[in-house]
């Protein structure tokens, strides 16, 4: 009786998702209806809806495992860039979007230099999106995997594993697939309102139920380990003075600096230029509302990571007071740290907390999915598809291209997280959250750095300049990353140049900074020819303006 509970919370869950994302075919069924829900929903609901793309089960579980590694809330330093950020968006990338009143964003792009840019930069964004969204995916499956081998079969071979994480992403992905694409923008956001209520249900019910276990506030406040929150960084001992320093604090993920200046980056980079979330944005029904829902998304995401950090921190203390508990390990024999939260969540919760938890992983992960399938279709059809193979002349026919573009990149997704699963198999040590951010930041900063250079100046930059500095950028980001060191480790190999012992290898929250500086400074050397400053000037009408295609 006691699993058949938690089942029927989850099928609850899953009716009550569905019946909501089908619901809103009827009002999807034009370009402007699918994409951008005709700009008519309510800025609570995209706030909602920014929270389910951020919020994702790699948050879920990374994030714990933050906590659990690290046994402090220096994560949560990052949350001052976070808010920064979201003010910045708001008070010049997102008003720009609806002046010009673009679908895709990209297509701001082709306004103030050209369509190479525009081109590019969707591009980017498409390879970039289905590398982190499909690591992503593969989060949540972690779950299903250790409840089958917790309550059906233990002795599940390495190839019978991989295969029931087939079949849990298949599951999921298909699911969400299925009301992104009937439902377009506007299932994607309802269904985000109640996933977001079910995720912070789960987060309290699971920090409460952990207090409870382990001894309350006074057992968590024992057991953090310092910088408790803040960290100034610490100097590299092998290089003494002030560069010295600054290499200690570049090679370290989350200090102030880092929270000042580099998560300040990633932020107005994911909230700026990701069509995943700037399409979110523009759904609200102005420029006034959309900002209210991006400043206080930034609000709540702090007593979010608060919770999961806790959670983290606490399972430390659990299983250090439960010693005879052996955590899950894998075939190296190594203790998986993201695994904690979900062996805890299947061993030790009570049958139907236990259920809404599990909803509340598949929440995160249908709500980041869905965001993704729905923003990723769009920059696909807009971006590319109508120019290869024409534009249909009504809207059932675009309707129907984008509807297939949901479906095909459902299949890249898939593919994306099956890679995910087995490169973390053999590689037991590697991090969740790391990974996630990290994919952004080999290529976001040259993003950003061109949309930078379209807000921030008038007369700077052009197809040819903008697609040197954008590799640049790239290519700069990759040796300060030492991305040759991680291939070597991930490989087992010899790393293909050493990197200098000098040289800082930057961690995730510096990479989008530095690509930023370098695209924005080489792309800054170009001047936009005559026309295309005029077309900057007359293209949109100072509110939503004309579709610019």
């Amino acid at each position: 009786m006691s699993l058949a509970l938690d089942l029927i919370v989850i099928l609850a869950y899953f009716a009550t998702i569905m019946g909501i994302g089908l619901s809103q075919r009827s009002k999807s069924a034009s370009l402007e209806g699918f994409t951008l829900g005709n700009r008519e929903i309510a800025w609570w609901a995209v706030l909602a809806s920014i929270l389910a793309a951020e919020i994702s089960a790699g948050t879920f579980f990374g994030a714990p495992g933050e906590g659990f590694a690290l046994r402090n809330y220096t994560y949560i330093q990052l949350m001052a860039g976070y808010l920064l950020a979201r003010v910045i968006v708001s008070a010049v990338f997102t008003p720009a979007y609806y002046r010009h009143g673009v679908v895709s964003v990209y297509e701001f792009l082709e306004i103030r230099f050209g369509p190479k840019t525009r081109r590019w930069a969707s591009a980017l964004f498409l390879v970039t999106r289905v590398l982190a969204s499909g690591t992503r995916l593969w989060v949540p499956t972690v779950l299903l995997v250790l409840a089958w081998k917790t309550f059906v079969n233990p002795a599940v071979t390495p190839m019978g594993e991989f295969w029931l994480y087939a079949a849990a992403l298949v599951g999921i992905t298909v699911l969400t697939s299925v009301y992104t694409a009937l439902g377009g923008i506007r299932a994607v956001i309802w269904t985000d309102v109640i996933q977001v209520v079910i995720l912070f249900s789960a987060l309290g019910f699971g920090l409460w139920f952990l207090l409870s276990k382990t001894g309350g506030w006074d057992t968590l406040h024992a057991t953090i380990l310092p910088p408790a929150v803040i960290d100034w960084g610490r100097p590299d001992p092998s290089h003494p003075g002030a560069w010295g320093w600054i290499k200690g604090v570049l090679e370290t993920e989350y200090t102030v600096w880092a929270a000042l200046f580099g998560s300040t980056f990633v932020t107005l980079a994911t909230h700026g230029t990701d069509q995943d979330m700037v399409q979110r944005m523009l759904t609200a029904r102005n420029k006034h509302q959309s900002a209210k829902a991006t400043i206080l998304s930034g609000v709540a995401d702090i007593p979010v990571n608060l919770m999961v950090l806790s959670i983290g921190i606490l399972l430390f203390a659990y299983y250090q007071q439960h010693p005879e508990i052996v955590l899950p390990k894998n075939y190296k024999g190594a203790t998986d740290s993201s695994q904690a939260f979900p062996f805890f969540i299947l061993t030790a919760m009570p049958t139907g907390l236990r259920g809404l938890v599990i909803a509340g992983v598949l929440a995160t992960a249908m709500g980041s999915l869905s965001t993704a399938l729905n923003s990723l279709a769009t920059s696909y059809v807009r971006d590319f598809h109508f120019r290869w193979f024409g534009e249909p002349q009504d809207d059932r026919g675009r309707v129907r291209v984008l509807r297939f573009g949901t479906v095909l990149f459902a299949v890249f997704l898939i593919s994306v997280a099956l890679g995910t699963a087995w490169i973390k198999a053999h590689n037991p040590s590697l991090r969740i959250i790391p990974i996630i951010l990290g994919i952004f930041g080999y290529t976001y900063g040259s993003l950003l750095g061109v949309f930078m250079v379209g807000l921030f100046t008038k007369s700077r930059g052009s197809d040819l300049g903008n697609g040197i500095a954008m590799l640049a950028g790239f290519i700069v980001v990759v040796w300060l990353s030492g991305l040759d060191i991680d291939l070597a480790k991930l490989f087992n190999s010899a790393s293909a140049w050493k990197h200098p012992d000098w040289a800082p290898v930057i961690e995730f929250p510096w990479r989008i900074m530095f690509g930023t500086i370098v695209t924005f400074v080489i792309a800054a050397l170009f001047p936009t020819p005559p026309h295309r400053r005029g077309d900057l000037l007359l293209a949109g009408d100072g509110n939503t303006g004309g579709t610019a295609a």
